[in-house]
């Protein structure tokens, strides 16, 4: 391993430990990138390292990734492996374990958080810039709780009125992110569909679209139409998000939504199609401006 190479990581482990964002799930990523990188450096195989730490070289790919929480003694063994003898670079890739360890406020609503879901929270709680496309809803971080409420019960027509209630608690709460400190910047994209769909009734619709043109006043979002006479918009297909970060260790990631689980992409080629996809949408859709004027105009309507 080059002596340039590891004080580069030393000083990634360092500043993410000087300088947390974003919770334990992208804490496992960067320790997970960096724990990839010095296997590779050693030239050592996942097969290998799985074994030197009781385990399959699966549950490597799955740390790599950041899937799964990081026990000390695993890290111990693997930092060992891989030639990190020193006390103090050891002690600083530990406590980065410990950290990326620890409960999110979203763990609160384990009882409706999916694991899928939960990975796409600790994302957006460390994202700089947040991309999304919707079709059929207004994006959930924009939703008040009425529309959020009639969103929730078309999805999970069975649940019981404390799950409902439970699910709408934890939209609300992933939206403190948009007014807080070092909030990230939305970028959402509307298609005219989401708009016109009354879920709720005219009133909570009127409501929702009243507070779209509040939050489209904060500085840190931006909010666009797209409206029916762009066709060709279609071509994105289902939803949306592009999540972007500032440390330099997270490639950009894209967030596929289906019913009952998600896709999270992050190789280049495939991050690239999605980012020209939403670039062309950007560029055809209404601009901020022509956009709150149709929102308010559909509002005067339904009013």
């Amino acid at each position: 391993m080059s002596a340039m190479t590891r004080p580069s990581q030393e000083a990634s482990i360092r500043r993410y430990l000087e300088h947390p964002r974003g919770g334990p799930t992208v804490l496992r990523i960067v320790l997970g990138t960096q724990l990839r990188r010095l296997r590779e450096q050693c030239g050592i195989s996942r097969e290998a390292a799985g074994d030197a730490i009781r385990g399959s070289h699966a549950k490597i790919s799955r740390l790599e990734l950041g899937r799964v929480s990081f026990k000390e003694r695993d890290v111990s063994d693997l930092l060992t492996l891989y030639g990190v003898l020193d006390e103090q670079e050891r002690a600083d890739y530990l406590a980065l374990a410990r950290q990326a360890s620890t409960p999110g406020w979203w763990n609160q609503y384990g009882d409706v958080l999916p694991s899928w879901f939960e990975t796409h929270i600790g994302l957006e709680e460390a994202a700089s810039l947040i991309r999304t496309y919707e079709v059929q809803f207004i994006p959930g971080l924009l939703q008040t709780e009425q529309y959020a409420r009639s969103v929730t019960k078309l999805g999970y027509p069975n649940a019981s009125l404390r799950e409902i209630d439970r699910r709408v608690e934890l939209r609300m709460a992933r939206q403190r992110l948009l007014t807080a400190p070092g909030a990230p910047r939305l970028w959402a994209v509307v298609d005219e569909a989401a708009l016109r769909r009354p879920l709720g009734g005219v009133e909570a619709m009127c409501t929702q679209l009243d507070h779209l043109l509040k939050v489209a006043e904060l500085p840190n979002i931006t909010l666009q139409v797209a409206p029916f006479h762009l066709g060709g918009i279609a071509a994105a297909g289902g939803p949306i998000t592009i999540l972007r970060f500032q440390e330099p260790d997270l490639p950009d990631i894209v967030y596929l939504e289906q019913l009952t689980s998600a896709l999270y992409l992050d190789k280049l080629d495939e991050v690239d199609n999605y980012l020209s996809v939403m670039d062309r949408l950007c560029a055809e859709a209404e601009p901020p401006r022509e956009s709150v004027a149709f929102i308010t105009e559909l509002l005067r309507q339904l009013g």
